[in-house]
């Protein structure tokens, strides 16, 4: 978990208490100066939509606008991700915070997927999210959660799409369960995700027999950016 992630649960020192429990939002008003905020071109029209887009309120409402924006986002020749973005990491699809809303308290993270990448079935730990390709290509299946015993859950595919630039997504809890994955042999594909919070941890499926798969926590980190 990076410096600046919300921490999934927090257990004090011996001897130390952290006082009473703050929500998100107040974490972030009073960290502000570490929050990561990359510089691009089109960083403000960028941060000007999503907040736009997240006045909505309602969850359903405010994914649909964020759907329609990062379309447009992706389209606009005025904004340009860093450079950094196009840059794979041999062993793991890289994540990298550009941006998170001391006001809303949203995060834009961008993947990048070297050929074959990709993520096991995982959820999002209760965070709603829009994704949207902005370059390449990518695989996504979505999964139904058909029943659960203890730790392990039987799923079945729900749904896959190929998706290409300017293609997005949401995906609102419980309907969380996914897998993206580049199955291109050569070449490097670069998604943008907002979600609703930092997402510091998930649950992550590993396959079993049959359908049944067992759940594993995961922490996420995050990957350099400049």
């Amino acid at each position: 978990m990076g410096a600046t992630d919300l921490p999934c649960n927090a257990i004090a020192p011996k001897g130390r208490s952290y006082g009473p429990p703050v929500s998100a939002l107040e974490w972030l008003a009073m960290n502000t100066d570490s929050l990561p905020d990359l510089d691009f071109p089109g960083h403000d029209k960028l941060v000007a939509a999503v907040d736009a887009a997240v006045a909505q309120g309602d969850e359903h409402a405010v994914t649909a606008a964020l759907r329609n924006s990062l379309c447009a986002l992706i389209r606009d020749p005025d904004v340009h991700l860093p450079d950094c973005v196009h840059d794979a990491i041999d062993d793991h699809y890289a994540r990298r915070e550009l941006y998170r809303s001391p006001t809303h308290g949203y995060s834009v993270v961008a993947m990048t997927w070297g050929p074959g990448q990709g993520t096991p079935i995982h959820d999002h730990c209760g965070l709603w999210c829009v994704e949207g390709v902005w370059d390449g290509e990518l695989e996504i299946t979505q999964y139904e959660l058909l029943e659960r015993d203890g730790e392990r859950f039987r799923f079945r595919a729900a749904g896959g799409m190929h998706a290409g630039p300017g293609s997005a997504g949401s995906l609102i809890p419980p309907h969380e369960y996914h897998t993206i994955g580049n199955a291109s042999a050569d070449k490097v594909a670069v998604s943008l995700h907002i979600y609703k919070a930092p997402m510091g941890c998930c649950s992550k499926f590993q396959p079993q027999s049959d359908e049944w798969f067992l759940r594993l926590d995961s922490e996420l980190k995050t990957d350099a950016a400049a």
